[in-house]
């Protein structure tokens, strides 16, 4: 991230005021350095994202109240190239969960899906709410967050999507989605808008678990403070290790300690114990996804190859994908099932989810190809005591 001060051309960062001395009157800060100021946060991090003029940016590095100036990184979605991973993740055989095929019962929690956006008019998800925070206003007002890519939809599916006897199932059936749009139609976004997504999440005040898909190369120290906050606020923040078989410790938001980074597995039948042909993309039956980050910022894997989930209904309502993207929210699904219980209010809340995920995950994987020599645990839902979720009524009541 670019600290340099060279400041050759305007360009968009991110401002970070110290401790007590956010300025009183930010249009006269931003006249003094003829910042277009793009986003404020005020939740999450203390400071705001601005485009900086040309020869403009070591004099605002040097202004006594600022602590840190962090270049805009560009993120994207990640996906590779369908349902094999709740079988995989022992999520239909704990009757707790109520996979039946009857919207019955819908678990009572409420997930952001920080992505392209989901779409609002999908017959299997129970999307409450949402908003756009792609422009370089930050979050707007008044917009909903429907998908224009697909990305986000898919993601959304795999939390929550009802069990209804139609399409799809997710983790957490009927889980009340919100779509934080952060990422374009392109599938691409910033850390500015990302961040603005995290930081409208947590002024909500009832949002227990936030899902990112997305990330890119570097490490972002605005990214950690806001992912930390949201957590100190009592969010569960899920995030995605990366496509790019390289250590997730250089890529952001994977390596923030604070969040849940999962890694993906390549599974094409569903069940433990290796062997079966592959389907949707060349890869190894029971072992680490040949695209997937690795490393010691990794908490847990979860399925993330040919899985099967909701795409926008102009897009044919269902599709198959393979990515870390796609391992994320299995276990953001998971973390709203232990949150539906134990809904969390601070940092230790979080911190024992998270723990309750890994303690609880299984080690019945092949290491063939995992070069890293760490054996993370495997996402497991078999244990009805501990996955035991609180429900609201359904339709089909």
């Amino acid at each position: 991230m670019a600290q340099n001060g060279r400041g050759n051309e305007a360009a968009s960062y991110i401002i970070v005021f110290r401790t007590n001395s956010r300025p009183g009157n930010m249009p006269e800060f931003a006249n003094a350095y003829g910042l277009q100021v793009t986003a404020e946060y005020h939740h999450v991090l203390n400071g705001v994202a601005a485009v900086v003029p040309a020869g403009r940016l070591r004099a605002l590095q040097n202004d006594p109240r600022v602590a840190y100036v962090e270049a805009d990184m560009e993120m994207s979605i990640q996906v590779q190239t369908t349902p094999t991973g709740l079988p995989r993740a022992f999520a239909t055989s704990n009757t707790n969960i109520d996979i039946d095929g009857s919207d019955d019962f819908r678990v009572d929690v409420d997930v952001a899906v920080l992505d392209t956006g989901i779409d609002r008019q999908h017959p299997d998800l129970n999307v409450v709410g949402g908003i756009d925070c792609t422009s370089r206003q930050g979050c707007r007002a008044g917009t909903t967050g429907d998908d224009d890519h697909y990305h986000g939809t898919h993601v959304a599916g795999t939390i929550g999507a009802l069990d209804n006897g139609i399409g799809v199932v997710g983790v957490a059936p009927g889980a009340r989605l919100y779509a934080v749009k952060v990422l374009n139609r392109r599938g691409s976004g910033t850390t500015s808008g990302i961040i603005a997504g995290i930081d409208w999440v947590v002024a909500q005040g009832t949002i227990e678990v936030i899902n990112m898909s997305l990330g890119g190369s570097g490490v972002s120290s605005a990214y950690r403070t806001a992912i930390d906050n949201a957590v100190a606020h009592g969010v569960v923040v899920v995030v995605a290790a990366g496509n790019s078989d390289a250590n997730a410790n250089n890529y952001s938001p994977a390596y923030v300690p604070s969040a849940i980074t999962v890694s993906a597995l390549a599974d094409f039948n569903g069940l433990a114990g290796g062997g079966a042909a592959a389907t949707c993309r060349a890869d190894v039956d029971d072992t680490i996804a040949d695209f997937s980050n690795w490393g010691s910022a990794i908490d847990i894997m979860a399925p993330g190859v040919c899985i099967l989930s909701t795409y926008p209904i102009e897009e044919g309502s269902y599709g198959t994908i393979s990515g870390t993207s796609m391992a994320s929210p299995h276990v953001a699904g998971a973390a709203a099932l232990l949150a539906s219980r134990n809904n969390p209010n601070n940092a230790a809340d979080v911190t024992n989810i998270r723990n309750t995920l890994v303690n609880n995950g299984n080690s019945n994987w092949s290491s063939a190809g995992d070069t890293d020599g760490i054996h993370e645990p495997l996402l497991d839902l078999g244990n009805s005591s501990v996955f035991n979720p609180v429900y609201v009524a359904g339709s089909g009541n």
